[in-house]
């Protein structure tokens, strides 16, 4: 439409959806550049006796498997795990073996429990988290004894109460990854 006074080209309500679309740079990265990025923060200087940081990357990849599932492929636990191991200090192939793993339980899980809740995503969450902090220890090499459990205690309640708040990071960055944009052409 020409606006008679102007002379300029006028939008009518409808005309800001017209010609936008996903990007799709955008819409398959997202995931990958944020588990990515989840897995190198805990590499920042913290200075503590015991462990502390959770396992940032991990965390974010439940997130993403729970929150949008089939995003992520489930061969994507390999190499997410791969990128994990090169930087978390664990004996290689630690990650690649417990990220697969969880990705493949979570794809039996949810084909034989297909309804999804906040309390359902937070409880696997949980057990997910628990079965990672010791298996990753175990794989370490350190001696699994009352000590160490007691020593993992406070990583593993940081990290459960940190995953709703990581669960509800990633659904943001879903409406990101969706984001409409101006189709050029």
């Amino acid at each position: 439409m020409i606006d008679p006074i102007s002379g300029k080209a006028r939008r009518d309500r409808y005309g800001s959806k017209i010609n936008r679309t996903h990007s799709p740079i955008l819409a398959y990265a997202t995931p990958w550049i944020t588990i990515m990025f989840a897995s190198l923060l805990p590499q920042l200087p913290i200075a503590s006796a015991i462990p502390l940081v959770p396992p940032l990357g991990y965390l974010m990849m439940i997130a993403w498997r729970l929150v949008r599932p089939g995003l992520l492929p489930v061969w994507a636990g390999t190499l997410l795990g791969m990128f994990d191991d090169l930087f978390s200090g664990q004996p290689f192939g630690s990650a690649i073996l417990l990220w697969s793993l969880t990705m493949l339980s979570i794809e039996l899980l949810e084909a034989r429990f297909p309804w999804r809740g906040f309390l359902q995503d937070w409880l696997v969450g949980v057990v997910f988290i628990a079965a990672y902090l010791i298996a990753a220890a175990m794989l370490s090499g350190a001696r699994i004894d009352i000590t160490a459990i007691v020593v993992m205690v406070p990583q593993f309640l940081l990290s459960i109460c940190i995953f709703p708040i990581i669960a509800r990071m990633v659904a943001v960055l879903d409406r990101f990854r969706l984001m409409r944009v101006r189709v050029i052409g």
